[in-house]
């Protein structure tokens, strides 16, 4: 049991839309990823899914029963995603942050579209 810096945990991998986790709060994830260009449209049926923009900017795209719309989340900003909302994270600039989500929840939800090659689908990478 050490601190963790968040600066270092991001400069020890370069992947994009691949998290690793960092550590864990009871039964949750806390992951940090590098995010770049499009994510998946995707679903996840069981969860919440919480973002923080630690560097960059994070768009997120969200499909709900009054149309879409897109959450701006500039560096500091976070942002929950409500359990059965289909969303796509876009970064337009290099961007890092941190994600809370259940232990063993994939990336790529429940339901996604087709899972393009930059998008790693996984339950997360062990830090380091």
């Amino acid at each position: 049991m050490e601190p963790i810096a968040l600066d270092e945990a991001l400069a020890s991998f370069t992947d994009r839309w691949s998290p690793r986790i960092v550590t864990a709060v009871n039964d949750y994830d806390v992951r940090v990823a590098k995010a770049e260009g499009e994510h998946v449209w995707h679903t996840h049926d069981h969860t919440d899914e919480f973002f923080l923009v630690v560097e960059g900017e994070l768009h997120i795209a969200l499909r709900e029963a009054g149309g879409e719309r897109t959450v701006v989340l500039p560096r500091g900003s976070l942002f929950t995603v409500p359990r059965g909302t289909e969303h796509k994270p876009y970064a337009p600039v290099p961007t890092a942050i941190l994600l809370f989500e259940p232990t063993g929840t994939l990336t790529v939800g429940d339901r996604h579209d087709d899972v393009p090659a930059h998008v790693d689908s996984t339950t997360g990478h062990a830090l380091g």
